[in-house]
């Protein structure tokens, strides 16, 4: 007998976490939902894996994962067996991470498992995938629940793709800044501090600043750049703790211009999960829990939390989302609608839709402002820094006409 931890949801929504002791975690399971409970997470108490040996905290690539589904419901829908759909798609998968994964899934399922406990126990799928499995597994509706979340990963990532496109030019831009700055300061800004050094000319004050910036940064380049590593890894560090995850996501979200486009984003993204969730069978407190969870805003995901615990108690979500200020009033009114209609996920929907679209119309305003400025950056830096070293030949030649 193993000792498990076990968090599920009773009828009216309501989430309870306590620990079990029995055979496995199939007869865990068995055991509460039977007795009415909606079981959405077991784990073997004072493990972090069930499985040794896999390496935990590489992912699989989305497009990847999405293939794999929309095969898997292709072998589902025509009519064949868990285990042998998972047997072929292994078979197909070139790999080696993903292949060790989906044996580990497959001998889990034939050792008696659920299917969404077996892809839980991995590690490496989203927290909303193995609930939706689960919610198919509950109603007996695994290919359609599947549908739909392979349709809500088709559009997560096809709305991510456009964004990191419309990114690319002005990330472009900006290295092609830096990586110029660098040859000018470090390469051709000594070399004319040699060529005024062995004339002995009298240096403008502009053109001497430049050129002992120069010089120092040919000298101290090493130690600089292994200071900016050091510097990177402890901001790293810090950027994946509890405060410093939470202060960086405050000040994205109150960047002029760009801190309203990530709320929105993020509100789509929210939306559109949650939409999945509920269409899948899930009750909302769950559902909710598992959307907050999958959040990439640290205030985003608190401020779901906490609307939560308000549903969790009685309260409404458009009140409840209202009360923590997170979300756009507009996106609170829809919620509100859809409350009211009995008609929430096709409103999460139409909320997701709205946003994504916004999102994409603010972010090509913001990169066609943003773009002209970069470029007028790099023109300003670039004429100061050739300025500076040329001003002197131009006195020098100016002196030697008179």
């Amino acid at each position: 007998m193993a000792e498990y931890t076990i968090k599920m949801a009773d009828e009216r929504g309501h989430v309870l976490e306590q620990t079990e002791n029995g055979a496995s975690e199939a007869e865990i399971r068995d055991r509460f939902a039977q007795q009415g409970y909606f079981v959405y997470s077991i784990k073997t108490k004072g493990l972090l894996s069930t499985e040794v040996g896999l390496p935990r905290r590489r992912k699989v690539k989305q497009d990847q994962f999405v293939i794999f589904n929309q095969q898997f419901v292709t072998l589902i829908h025509a009519g064949l067996p868990i285990i042998q759909s998972l047997e072929l798609l292994i078979k197909r998968q070139r790999n080696p991470f993903f292949r060790s994964v989906l044996q580990n899934v497959r001998d889990r399922v034939r050792g008696g498992e659920l299917l969404s406990e077996a892809f839980a126990a991995q590690q490496v799928f989203p927290k909303v995938y193995t609930t939706t499995l689960l919610a198919g597994e509950k109603s007996g509706n695994l290919e359609e629940v599947l549908g739909r979340y392979i349709a809500f990963q088709r559009l997560s990532v096809s709305f991510r793709k456009k964004l990191i496109s419309s990114l690319v030019y002005p990330a472009l831009l900006v290295a092609v800044l830096i990586v110029m700055l660098t040859f000018l300061i470090t390469f051709v800004v000594p070399q004319f501090a040699n060529l005024y050094h062995t004339l002995g000319a009298d240096l403008p004050t502009m053109t001497s600043f430049m050129l002992a910036v120069g010089v120092n940064a040919k000298h101290y380049f090493p130690y600089a750049l292994a200071v900016l590593v050091v510097i990177g890894f402890f901001f790293f560090r810090w950027m994946r703790s509890e405060g410093g995850s939470t202060y960086l996501d405050r000040v994205k979200l109150g960047t002029p211009l760009l801190g309203d486009i990530w709320l929105k984003y993020q509100v789509a993204v929210f939306s559109r999960m949650l939409s999945t969730l509920l269409s899948g069978g899930l009750p909302l407190v769950p559902s909710l829990e598992t959307a907050g969870e999958s959040m990439q805003s640290r205030l985003m995901a608190q401020g779901i939390q906490s609307s939560t615990r308000g549903v969790r108690e009685g309260g409404g979500l458009a009140r409840s989302l209202e009360d923590n200020s997170v979300f756009p009033q507009m996106s609170v009114e829809m919620i509100e609608v859809g409350e009211s209609t009995g008609a929430l996920p096709a409103m999460l929907n139409s909320i997701a839709e709205f946003y994504e679209e916004d999102v994409q119309n603010a972010l090509a305003t913001a990169m066609a402002l943003i773009e002209p400025v970069i470029l007028i950056v790099m023109g300003v830096v670039v004429a100061f820094v050739l300025i500076s070293l040329y001003l002197p030949i131009f006195s020098l030649g100016a002196g030697s006409l008179h």
